[in-house]
């Protein structure tokens, strides 16, 4: 049987993109936009102490992947999907001093936001929706004292989201 050999080189291409992309799933590194499962978002105290706790991170192999700064936060998304960020004083007060964050993703944040407030409240837990944290990104927050401290964040898909920067040499 005559294998051309350009089938050959195609076929070896593909197959060493698929054990490359299987091998990086499953070592918890993504290369891949989708699927998109939200992240968890932990605060540092300052952007010293964010870029220390990274650093610490980065020891322990959970290296960093992305930075995503707007103008009041400053971000840094790990190979995991979680993100290590600093949020300006002003952002926190709107968040009620919730610092951290479990991120959600859905096609409508304010709808969807508005939503779990409301089931919250139903639930007899008080729950506000924040459209306004950062207005240049489509995330609408849920602050409620059924989670003191945390926040539910409710975001567009990645992939509709601004074009994050990546980390140098990680």
């Amino acid at each position: 049987m005559f294998i051309p050999k350009w089938l050959l080189v195609v076929l070896s291409i593909v197959l060493s993109l698929i054990v490359a992309w299987t091998y990086m799933l499953a070592s918890g590194r993504n290369p891949l936009p989708f699927p998109d499962n939200g992240s968890r978002i932990f605060a540092g105290a300052s952007p010293q102490a964010k870029e220390a706790i990274v650093s610490l991170l980065a020891k322990h192999d959970l290296k960093a992947r992305f930075e995503f700064n707007s103008k009041d936060v400053l971000r840094t998304i790990m190979w995991d999907g979680t993100i290590i960020n600093y949020s300006s004083a002003a952002v926190t007060e709107k968040l009620g001093s919730a610092t951290s964050s479990i991120g959600l993703v859905a096609d409508d944040p304010v709808v969807s936001a508005g939503q779990a407030a409301e089931y919250l409240r139903s639930r007899g837990f008080e729950a506000r929706v924040v459209s306004d944290a950062e207005p240049e990104l489509p995330i609408a927050f849920v602050v409620t004292n059924a989670m003191p401290g945390t926040a539910l964040n409710f975001r567009k898909n990645v992939m509709h989201l601004p074009t994050p920067q990546p980390v140098g040499g990680r």
